[in-house]
């Protein structure tokens, strides 16, 4: 059996108030002839499909126009999506009925039986090959929210919850399959050790708490997909517990990866490889500093003129990056006009202010960091050690973020 490993499409994102959709674009049409090429059997995708949880009309029509596209030109593949923390899983689910027909599977949420059992059943889907017999069988576990895991049967700890849903899904998974079916699991969660991006990944519940172990997939499991980390990677080093990535760079600190999906490969419940297939990035991001004002100035200057002829959209998204002894009002008209007719669009100028030319009582060496670069902990944690002159302690944070997480569960209701 052949799996396409993907997750974190994060469709409907915009880069400091810039506009996606050509770069998701681009990026479907080269999965989907990535599949007719090689002819997979199931697309995983794990999470994030939308990166907020009402996405935009065009969002939607991306996805569901890719998902006809692809049973179009392959009716026998499979693709099973779950929902992420920027998804709404009610959403997700909505159209599901529809999709099934596409041999589509759409996943949003855990449900819980009168008895209080897990309903497995509903996570339990089957993968066939191109012939229809069933070659393995997908664990599909959206993203785990505190209050579909705690409660009156799971108590009130979180991760003791989450290691009770996988603890009953892979029992009910393993009484389910005969010898020689894979078990798959896809999962969109942060595992223990994994490697986070600095300012594209919104934190699940709060602090190191939120990290799941790795021994929550047991030996019986021959892949895990996952997704929310968008550098692409293995979990300590197990071959078979793999991070595929983001599609696209979805912020500048993610310039240097190696953006990809995983080609995973089986045979029964071997699994015998797993390939990267390297991304085509349609349009590149850019970053220019930090150095000083008349450094920056210069290197703008040697950027290359546009063409008339090249496609506007495939032109860098820049950042750029001042350092300053004292503040320039004048910043962004001197930056702006460094780049008349330069084949970059500029996205964001962040200034860094060292030296003694502050005379606000700042420290000297403060940088200004934009809200959009904080996360809503550290926002709360902020406005607390203002107001309060103190560290905020930990059960404080631990109440902020089941606040949030139901502000957030209340948005995602249709």
């Amino acid at each position: 059996m052949r799996l396409f490993h993907t997750s974190d499409w994060h469709l409907g994102q915009n880069l400091h108030g810039q506009d996606r959709d050509f770069e998701h674009g681009c990026f479907l049409e080269w999965l989907l002839r990535q599949l007719k090429l090689d002819q997979p059997d199931v697309l995983l995708i794990a999470g994030d499909i939308f990166d907020t949880v009402n996405p935009p009309v065009k969002a939607q029509e991306r996805l569901y126009d890719f998902i006809v596209g692809a049973h179009e030109q392959q009716p026998s593949l499979t693709i099973v999506m779950i929902a992420g923390n920027h998804d709404s899983g009610s959403r997700i689910e909505l159209p599901a009925p529809l999709m099934r027909r596409l041999r589509t599977h759409a996943l949003g949420r855990v449900l819980w039986l009168d008895d209080g059992q897990l309903d497995a059943e509903r996570l339990l889907l089957p993968l066939p090959d191109a012939s229809g017999e069933i070659r393995a069988w997908c664990l599909a576990l959206p993203f785990l929210r505190p209050a579909e895991v705690t409660g009156a049967q799971l108590g009130d700890n979180y991760l003791r919850g989450i290691g009770q849903v996988h603890e009953w899904l892979i029992a009910a998974a393993n009484a389910k399959r005969t010898p020689g079916q894979a078990l798959i699991a896809i999962s969109h969660a942060h595992m223990a050790g994994g490697s986070v991006s600095e300012d594209s990944e919104r934190s699940l519940i709060i602090g190191n708490a939120e990290a799941l172990p790795a021994s929550l997939f047991g030996s019986t499991i021959s892949y895990v997909a996952l997704g929310h980390l968008h550098k692409p990677q293995k979990v300590n080093g197990e071959e078979r517990i793999r991070y595929s990535g983001s599609p696209i760079p979805l912020s500048f600190s993610e310039i240097n990866y190696q953006h990809q999906i995983l080609d995973v490969k089986l045979d029964g419940e071997t699994l015998l490889s797993v390939e990267p297939k390297l991304i085509p990035r349609a349009v590149n991001l850019q970053r220019i500093g930090p150095a000083p004002l008349a450094e920056i100035l210069l290197q703008l200057a040697e950027l290359p003129n546009t063409d008339l002829l090249e496609d506007l959209q495939r032109q860098p998204w820049l950042e750029v990056r001042v350092r300053l002894d004292e503040p320039q009002p004048d910043l962004r008209y001197q930056v702006e006009t460094a780049l008349q007719g330069k084949a970059v669009r500029l996205v964001r100028i962040a200034a860094e202010y060292a030296g003694t030319g502050r005379n606000d009582g700042a420290d000297d060496n403060a940088t200004l960091i934009e809200l959009d670069q904080l996360s809503p902990q550290e926002l709360f944690s902020r406005a607390w050690q203002d107001n309060y002159g103190s560290e905020v302690d930990e059960q404080t944070l631990k109440d902020f973020a089941e606040l949030l997480q139901d502000v957030q569960m209340e948005r995602e209701q249709p």
